[in-house]
């Protein structure tokens, strides 16, 4: 069995009065240390899919399991587990260094308060917020205020990362550094992290996965009756480490694999506006 094992999900939503499924018999296993990007458009159910993967919504039908234990909305996220959403959440009262030393808090009780604080600074140091250390989030830019988020992932030291599109609001130079620092942090050998990555960019998803697996299939708008996503066939990423955007643009590699990729996303588009055309004629 993988480490994350993901079987026979589904999950609904009432709109205007009438359930909408969103996810459709999902099927998706991870392998122990695996950084794995589910790639799909805008509203497809991919952030429904993290969050139950997280434990903080429950499925209708089918089942989690990460490392044998069965994933439970009632017991809320691991304690082993790191999630970062695409708005920062950070607390606005508190500093950049306080808003990590909580997370390192709640994650190791046990630790005197220095140890927490050093455990924060480090990894705050690690993203390059050394010099922002006091500062609260509403004195931090955009792309600091995400390196905070994920300065306090990794300061809890999870064996699980679950990334909720994390760099879609970030200008391009902000986004390729952060992207950067997150594959060294997650390929670090000594304590490689599972990770679980939604996102929109296939350019995004090349530069980091070992895997990338389509979402197939697009939920109706409204209340209409229809079928839920599911996921496609994943595309293994057989590219060295470590990979920029530049070495992307011309490899054959990642050419067939964005190909592929882009493929399956063009075929469920086609699918869907033949089948809105349907349902108008």
């Amino acid at each position: 069995m993988a480490f994350i094992e993901v079987t026979g999900l589904s999950k609904s939503f009432t709109s205007a009065g009438a359930p909408r499924e969103v996810l459709h018999d999902v099927t998706l296993s991870v392998e122990r240390g695996e950084f794995v990007s589910v790639v799909g458009m805008m509203g497809c159910g991919k952030s429904t899919l993290l969050k139950i993967v997280a434990g903080l919504i429950a499925p209708d039908a089918g089942q989690v399991i990460i490392d044998g234990d069965a994933v439970d909305v009632r017991r809320g996220v691991r304690r082993d587990a790191a999630f970062v959403f695409q708005n920062y959440s950070l607390l606005p009262w508190f500093s950049a260094l306080e808003n990590v030393r909580l997370a390192v808090g709640a994650a190791f009780p046990d630790w005197p308060k220095e140890r927490q604080r050093q455990q924060a600074t480090r990894h705050l140091e690690a993203v390059g917020l050394g010099q922002a250390l006091q500062r609260r989030p509403g004195q931090l830019s955009g792309g600091m205020r995400q390196r905070v988020a994920i300065a306090r992932a990794f300061a809890i030291e999870p064996a699980i990362l679950l990334l909720d599109e994390p760099f879609g609001a970030l200008d391009a130079l902000t986004r390729e550094s952060l992207q950067q620092e997150l594959a060294r942090l997650c390929s670090a050998v000594e304590r490689p992290v599972t990770t679980v990555m939604i996102t929109n960019n296939v350019e995004e998803a090349l530069l980091l996965s070992d895997r990338i697996v389509p979402m197939t299939g697009r939920p109706p708008a409204g209340p209409a009756p229809g079928r839920g996503t599911s996921l496609g066939l994943a595309v293994a990423v057989e590219l060295p480490r470590p990979r920029s955007a530049n070495d992307l643009v011309h490899d054959d590699c990642a050419a067939r694999v964005r190909a592929k990729v882009v493929a399956s996303l063009t075929e469920d588009l086609e699918r869907t506006r033949r089948a809105r055309n349907e349902r108008a004629a």
